[in-house]
């Protein structure tokens, strides 16, 4: 199978609300559906396949039936599955966080670290999320804002709108603001660090944690250059338009809004992921099709050639 759906793992953190379940098509018991993690063999929740003879088989199980060849040439010459893909949900403000980098993240935590890049699928009037700090601080003052509840002061406070795409570097603090659903396409890490909580307790009834320490090793503290912007130049293709969103060591990723019909070609050098964010229509490649809808993910192996999206919608393509 070149071309497989794929089922996602859902994550019920407190600031979740419920637009996954009522907008993009998830089904689960769950009350609150913070996350769902789309395409993703980590092991803190992994994908699984929905379609086809594999049908429930994990994806990293899938992924080994197939061999390294279905990566391409430049996925399988990482270590692990390089990406990891989700929608999110924030009701809430996410805490105040960081990721560390590769360095320090496979050092410290014997896995890679986290750059990742969101396209921002709703905000609600006035949402807003924090992207760096607004000046720059010393280790020792971040240290005592934290401490003494004044961390948002001197962090860059930017309002979003849909469509709106951010790449945030490893070592950028950050968080989500309440009222926005993004797609988040990420290294394949779950290494968070939170920095700020905003006094808020778990299932437990006690504060959640804090990592303060590693928070601070591994910080920028200066304000970064502004890497928050509308998907780049759009290419009008008649029956398609497309355009670059973000480029990485890790990941290259795509927003295609198909009027009719887009061809994509997946060729030997990585594997494709197919995220579909609006509208419905048809997905084919060789002898496989089926139909697609908001909130649909689809895995598609490294030379499989041609993929022919037909109908209204829009979708993001991820690779390597």
């Amino acid at each position: 199978m070149a071309m497989v759906k794929l089922s996602p793992a859902f994550k019920d953190y407190l600031w979740g609300g419920t637009k996954l379940k009522e907008r993009y098509n998830k089904v689960s018991d769950m009350d609150i559906m913070a996350e769902s993690w789309e395409l993703s063999t980590h092991k803190d929740g992994q994908s699984v396949v929905a379609s086809g003879p594999f049908t429930g088989m994990q994806l990293s199980d899938y992924l080994e039936k197939l061999g390294k060849e279905a990566l391409g040439s430049k996925g399988a010459a990482f270590d692990n599955f390089p990406i990891l893909i989700k929608f999110i949900d924030a009701k809430g403000y996410l805490s105040i966080q960081v990721h560390p980098d590769n360095d320090y993240a496979l050092r410290v935590e014997n896995e890679y670290g986290k750059t990742e890049m969101w396209y921002i699928l709703e905000a609600e009037p006035g949402a807003c999320l924090y992207y760096g700090t607004n000046q720059e601080i010393s280790k020792e003052e971040f240290r005592e804002r934290i401490e003494n509840n004044t961390i948002l002061d001197v962090l860059k406070s930017v309002p979003v709108h849909q469509g709106d795409v951010f790449f945030i570097e490893s070592g950028t603090i950050h968080a989500i603001g309440a009222g926005i659903v993004i797609c988040e396409i990420q290294q394949n890490s779950n290494t968070t660090y939170r920095v700020y909580d905003f006094g808020r307790v778990g299932k437990d009834g006690k504060p959640r944690e804090l990592h303060i320490d590693k928070a601070i090793e591994v910080s920028n503290l200066k304000p970064i250059e502004s890497n928050f912007k509308p998907a780049g130049k759009t290419e009008d293709h008649g029956t398609y338009t497309c355009a670059m969103m973000a480029t990485c060591d890790y990941f290259t990723t795509y927003v295609y809004d198909v009027k009719e019909e887009a061809a994509v070609d997946v060729n030997e050098e990585s594997f494709a992921s197919f995220i579909i964010v609006d509208g419905e229509g048809e997905i084919e490649n060789g002898d496989t099709k089926m139909p697609i809808t908001k909130g649909d993910s689809i895995f598609v192996s490294a030379n499989s050639g041609k993929v022919c999206v037909k109908g209204k919608c829009r979708f993001i393509l991820s690779r390597v």
